[in-house]
């Protein structure tokens, strides 16, 4: 029997004493740092040594199931109630505040049921209800390793669901994009428009068109059909894919995306079998593969003009307080031996990248590093009201060509400004010279920006601390994260027209305007890192981040667009991106780590038998210079039966598509109203489910589909993160940055960063390769003498117990009590540990340092703050908590 769903029976929940609340109820006051999770006063094992326990149901008889055999699958054969059966509901006040796209839309919610089923529980002593079967995370994610690990995945299958993020597997290419490179919330749609907006699980696809491509799997071939360039439908204008019908024995094709029949060029060619396939068809990548790549003609270039290769423009602030820290230096070093490994195009000896160097504080100095010069030589703009570039020739070279005379200039920079006092910085300005500097080469590329302190200087762009705590937990927190108006908004723009990328290196004591400096990093494709307090000393994070953005994988000057068949369209975008119009998407640079998630919307009846098809065609300039087009074609499977739509979820991406929507909402309304709508649509999507999907059953049980049984969990963890909690201890640049980095981020990325890993390390096998199997992020996981290793893609911890034995302390610090760093030792446990930690950091887009906490110590806090089970210690409800309330919620709805 095919299990669809999982159940849970659940005892009345009467919560009195500790109800939950989507804003700031009981359940949302702070927690303190060594407070523990109260006990069930049912008899419970205790956990086996570095495994985590499987939750006991107490032994006491559960609610009746309808098939009075609870726990057991239900049978998805049982008829449903009549889909039209419910009736609309109103909108929610804060549903319709948010006034935003997407699940913050204020449109109606309809009623709907919950799939889901909770295990027995027992009340506490303060009222709570205790969950002791939960679905559990990390259980998930092992058993789709286990079942799909390891194995091919084949991409011939129309609405076929991939492996989850976690899961090692191999892809292969066989007539649908790879899910690197595109998964979907579901990927099944609802015929009409009525079916979607009855379920309200959003229809959106997370697109990663620069997806890196591992080692054992075939890299994307590049059609050249020369002066022609690619063959596109003459109506819809969708690239030529496997989704084209060939006719009229291979004369004609007609459009998978608009019907429309169009005449086949004489050049292209090529009879039709007994099938009605072209002979030739897996001997062309665009009719037999997913993705893959064209050359682009003159007609696809700016002014009809092949353009040029690339810069990276690098621009480093040398006022007082960076000098004075050994930043300077520091960069300087580092820059010279990154240059060595600019990115280069496949199969070329040398890269084509041209770089520049500019110095900052109150004034700009630009160098001029020909190699023909025996010194660098520097030209200094003090009128930065009107910026311009003083030279052309010199400004942008080639590193090979003039290594000697930049490695002098690397070695000069930290000396010439040694004896400066000058501590006040600009920053739109810097900026808007990058960009000059671009457009007046002709060229797209990158600034690479080192910054350290909020631009107080006179200048365009100058800003002022605006960080105010009282603001939090009112109407005016949203202030907080809007960036600053005027300046900042024109140079975005600017920059995205003349491909130029900026990508920001924060080294900041103070507050410094995250929202603001870094909208212009997110508007053009570029990244944020910040380094609070950076102590050249631990260097190595900086430098590791520096490295990975120089080298990965990039294209500049891009544009995307996002192509449907009939009966749907794409309506929305978010991502690290700018739009000047609503369909075309447009990235000064994107990389193999930027993300765009796209929502559709109904705009016609779909059929089952054509499915929903998508292509998304990305037009950019290699590090080659060579301008190219990128293909990503996708086909879906569509019902009239919701239960075909839930069992194709993918709970990931819907995460990934929430989290996108609320940072978004969250500069425009409340964060209250943007937590309600959040559990709103958790509690309808699940209400749909039970009402229209699942096995008649007690009231008493909460009922999740299957392949979204771990969504509560991931949506509490959401409305906890720190973008969206009120809290005067988190740093509003942190919160703002976190903003920012979530708005590009992929999949994979947004599940690890809302259920961090939380790896037991007691216990490390120092003879296994594998890292050790993640445990639950709850506090009822950790021991007084284990250690854990604790990872979301942004921060890293090592907690010890407080009895963590002395020989593990030894052999990890070399010395009888823990320190703040992990030193290089010669002992198998310490390379094992330190493989470990090097094996997740080259997962992940950012370096992350490690920090090291001890149980009940000071330094605790940030750790627990990210065990996303237990109630929050800055606001927010326990994973059983907001279980329970999503359960009253769909009862609610239901009656």
């Amino acid at each position: 029997m095919l299990k669809n769903f999982y159940e849970i029976s659940i005892n009345e929940c009467r919560l009195k004493k500790a109800s939950f609340s989507p804003g700031h109820g009981p359940l949302h006051g702070p927690q303190s740092p060594t407070s523990s999770v109260p006990q069930p006063t049912s008899q419970v094992l205790p956990p086996t040594s570095g495994r985590p326990l499987m939750p006991q149901a107490p032994q006491m008889a559960p609610p009746p199931s309808a098939s009075g055999q609870p726990f057991m699958p239900q049978s998805p054969q049982m008829a449903p109630p009549p889909i039209g059966a419910s009736s609309a509901m109103g909108t929610t006040a804060a549903a319709a505040a948010m006034g935003v796209p997407g699940s913050f839309s204020g449109l109606p919610h309809p009623p709907g049921g919950s799939g889901f089923q909770q295990p027995p529980g027992l009340a506490g002593p303060q009222g709570y209800l205790f969950i002791l079967q939960s679905p559990l995370q990390t259980q998930v994610i092992e058993d789709d390793q286990t079942k799909r690990g390891g194995q091919v995945y084949a991409t011939n299958l129309r609405g076929q669901v991939p492996p989850l993020v976690t899961t090692d597997f191999v892809v292969q290419d066989q007539g649908n994009a790879s899910p690197r490179f595109i998964r979907c919330t579901t990927y099944c749609f609802p015929c009409t428009a009525d079916l979607a907006k009855q379920c309200q699980v959003p229809l959106a696809a997370v697109i990663k068109p620069f997806a890196a491509v591992p080692k054992n799997e075939t890299p994307l071939y590049t059609v050249d059909h020369g002066e022609a360039g690619p063959i596109r439908c003459n109506r819809c204008k969708a690239y030529m894919c496997p989704f084209m019908h060939f006719i009229d024995g291979g004369r004609r094709y007609q459009c998978g995306f608009c019907s429309c029949v169009n005449e086949v060029p004489a050049f292209y060619f090529q009879h039709l079998d007994h099938m009605g396939r072209r002979v030739d068809a897996y001997q062309r990548p665009e009719l037999s593969l997913g993705s893959y790549e064209f050359v682009a003609t003159l007609e696809y270039c700016k002014n009809k003009k092949p353009p040029n290769p690339p810069a990276f423009i690098f621009m480093i602030d040398v006022s007082y307080p960076n000098i004075k820290s050994g930043l300077v230096r520091l960069l300087c070093a580092e820059l010279k031996s990154l240059l060595e490994r600019l990115p280069r195009e496949e199969g070329a000896g040398s890269s084509a990248v041209r770089v520049g160097f500019v110095t900052y504080n109150k004034i700009l100095h630009f160098y001029n590093v020909k190699s023909t010069l025996a010194q660098p030589q520097m030209m200094v703009v003090s009128d930065v009201a009107e910026m311009f570039v003083p030279l052309l020739d010199g400004f942008l070279v080639n590193f090979q060509e003039s290594r000697s005379v930049i490695n002098n200039l690397l070695e000069q920079i930290p000396d010439m400004f040694t004896d400066t006092g000058e501590s006040e910085t600009v920053f739109a300005p810097v900026v808007q010279a990058g960009m000059e500097a671009l457009k007046a080469a002709d060229s797209s590329g990158k600034l690479f920006i080192f910054h350290s302190s909020i631009p107080t200087a006179e200048a365009p762009g100058k800003l002022k601390n605006r960080d105010d705590r009282k603001l939090i937990n009112t109407e005016k927190e949203k202030t907080l994260f809007q960036p600053a108006k005027g300046v900042y908004e024109d140079l975005s723009k600017e920059c995205v027209s003349n491909g130029c990328c900026v990508d920001l290196f924060l080294f900041p004591g103070q507050y410094i305007d995250v929202a603001t400096m870094g909208s212009v990093a997110m508007h053009t494709g570029g990244s944020v890192y910040k380094y609070s307090n950076f102590q050249v000393l631990n260097r190595s994070q900086g430098a590791s981040d520096i490295r990975k953005e120089v080298e990965k994988p990039v294209g500049f000057d891009a544009t995307m667009r996002v192509r449907t068949s009939t009966g749907f369209r794409a309506t929305d975008f978010f991502g690290a991106i700018y739009m000047s119009n609503t369909t075309d998407v447009e990235m000064a640079a994107v990389d193999c780590h930027k993300a765009v998630t796209v929502e559709f919307k109904h705009d016609d009846k779909l059929s089952d038998d054509a499915g929903a098809l998508v292509q998304c065609a990305l037009l950019y300039t290699s590090v080659g210079g060579q301008r190219r087009l990128r293909i990503h074609n996708l086909s879906l499977s569509c019902s009239s039966q919701l239960a075909d739509l839930y069992k194709s979820c993918e709970t990931d991406a819907l995460v990934n598509f929430f989290a996108k929507s609320a940072y978004r909402a969250m500069v425009n309304q409340p964060l209250k109203a943007v937590r309600e709508v959040l559990v709103h649509q958790t509690a309808h999507m699940l209400a749909c489910y039970r009402k229209n999907c699942a096995s008649p059953s007690a009231v008493s049980q909460l009922i999740l589909p299957d392949a979204m049984k771990v969504l509560p969990v991931y949506m509490n963890s959401l409305m906890k993160s720190a973008a969206l909690v009120g809290s005067a201890d988190l740093s509003t640049d942190d919160r703002a940055l976190q903003r920012l980095l979530v708005t590009g981020m992929g999949v994979e990325e947004t599940q690890a960063l809302f259920y961090p890993r939380l790896i037991p390390l007691h216990n490390l096998d120092v003879g296994s390769k594998a890292v050790p199997l993640a445990v639950r992020c709850s506090e009822e996981r950790l021991s007084e003498g284990g250690v854990f290793l604790l990872e979301n893609g942004l921060q890293m911890f090592l907690w010890l117990g407080q009895a963590c034995p002395p020989e593990f302390i030894q052999s990890i610090f070399n010395v009888p009590s823990f320190m703040t760093s992990i030193p290089e030792l010669d002992n198998t446990l310490s390379k094992k540990l330190r493989s470990v930690i090097d094996h997740i950091n080259q997962q992940r887009s950012h370096a992350m340092k490690l920090v090291v906490v001890k149980q009940k110590d000071r330094s605790e806090a940030p750790f627990r703050q990210h065990l996303v089970e237990d109630k929050g210690l800055h606001g927010g409800a326990s994973y059983m908590d907001f279980l329970c309330y999503v359960h009253r919620e769909i009862r609610q709805l239901l009656t």
